[in-house]
């Protein structure tokens, strides 16, 4: 008899789960709370896939950073402590966790997901003809604008034989988009890859619905899960039971307010932001992917427009769009890559990022017998979603 699974959560961690179980022979109900797939965190993310900087923010030496950010005004960290113990409980691991032993450990951790993550997305490109959604291999530049910044990139290079590093003359020669930036040097790593993340999921729903083994729920939210002894035995999706075999979390941020006893997730929103400008014939877009080391934006070109992405706020829940944060964004692109879009016409977006306190993702079984979780993926979710997927799905073939 084929197994039935249940998985919660339409975004990119959630349809690339049901994807890979029915890869392996097993039907699943997808639910969704909004009306419409990836319309949330995986809508407009920074598009890079970054599979070798995957190191977790909590770091020896972040704490202090941080509270040096906090005092600039466009800061890339902003924190807003509220009366809210799942916060406190969230900053407190997350302090933890910043020291360089557990960063290195983490960090390891986080490599192999990746590695297997790009992996997994180049089987699923070529054996099942997931395109169209972006995809180009054409490396990561990390740029730096200090000389002190530039020795500490070059000091702690991943993967020393294939990596570049290149002094400012080779840097505007590979990316002429850099001409007028004062850049002194930067990494390339040219192995990494950017995508439309959104696209992906369209794609991704696309193949599910045509496999015949996928039934979408959209506009379900899911308001309380029912139980007997040590398992889930059904959904409750407003005034509709939904009885389930196998069920899998993978609700993002919200997946933490889905109470169970005996099951704390430590996870927490990271918001980000991001704007997707037009790439139009006048415009010198850059062809690489760009990381301005020190202030903290991504750049990623896909396909005619120009994904910005910046930005963390420790803000509790509010998914709402903060207009000073993303006129900051806009004035810092401005500024460095003036001629590659246009940034008057851009779309603006924010996204409530899942994160554990030590930037690993929760992924595998839990106390309760038929409850599986694939959550906590933070601003690495695009690039781990795949690894996660295959991960989890051999875990409960």
């Amino acid at each position: 008899m084929k197994q039935h699974v249940t998985v919660i959560g339409g975004g990119v961690i959630g349809l690339a789960t049901a994807y890979a179980l029915v890869r392996e022979g097993m039907s699943v109900d997808l639910v969704e709370a909004r009306d419409s797939l990836a319309s949330a965190t995986s809508f407009a993310n920074g598009g890079q896939l970054s599979y070798r900087y995957v190191a977790p923010l909590a770091d020896a030496g972040v704490p202090w950073q941080a509270l040096g950010w906090m005092l600039q005004g466009d800061s890339p960290l902003r924190l807003r402590l509220r009366m809210d113990p799942a916060q406190w409980r969230w900053l407190m691991g997350f302090m933890l966790a910043c020291r360089s032993s557990v960063n290195r450990r983490n960090g390891a951790q986080l490599l192999a997901l990746a590695l297997q993550s790009q992996a997994t997305l180049a089987r699923w490109r070529e054996d099942d003809g997931i395109t169209d959604f972006a995809w180009r291999r054409n490396g990561k530049l990390v740029a730096f604008r200090s000389a002190r910044a530039f020795a500490h990139g070059r000091e702690r290079l991943l993967e020393p034989q294939g990596q570049r590093v290149l002094d400012a003359n080779e840097l505007r020669s590979l990316e002429p988009a850099l001409a007028e930036v004062p850049f002194v040097g930067g990494v390339l790593t040219p192995d990494e890859e950017v995508a439309d993340c959104h696209r992906f999921c369209e794609r991704l729903a696309a193949h599910l619905q045509a496999s015949g083994q996928c039934r979408f729920l959209l506009g379900k939210p899911v308001t309380q899960l029912h139980t007997h002894q040590d398992q889930i035995v059904a959904l409750q999706l407003g005034g509709e039971r939904v009885d389930v075999q196998r069920l899998v979390l993978c609700a993002g941020h919200r997946s933490a307010g889905l109470r169970l006893p005996g099951l704390k997730l430590p996870v927490y929103p990271l918001k980000g932001y991001s704007l997707s400008a037009p790439i139009g014939a006048e415009h010198r877009a850059p062809e690489v992917s760009i990381t301005d080391y020190e202030r903290k934006v991504v750049y990623a070109r896909l396909d005619r427009q120009l994904r910005v992405a910046a930005m963390v706020d420790i803000v509790g829940f509010d998914e709402s769009v903060d207009a000073r944060r993303l006129e900051s964004m806009r004035r810092l692109a401005r500024d460095t890559l003036p001629a590659a879009a246009d940034y008057g016409q851009a779309v603006e977006w924010a996204g409530m990022r899942p994160a554990t306190p030590t930037g690993v993702p929760i992924i595998g079984a839990t106390a309760y017998r038929n409850l599986w979780l694939n959550v906590g993926h933070g601003a690495l979710g695009f690039t781990l979603a795949c690894g996660s997927a295959q991960r989890l799905a051999r875990m409960m073939v």
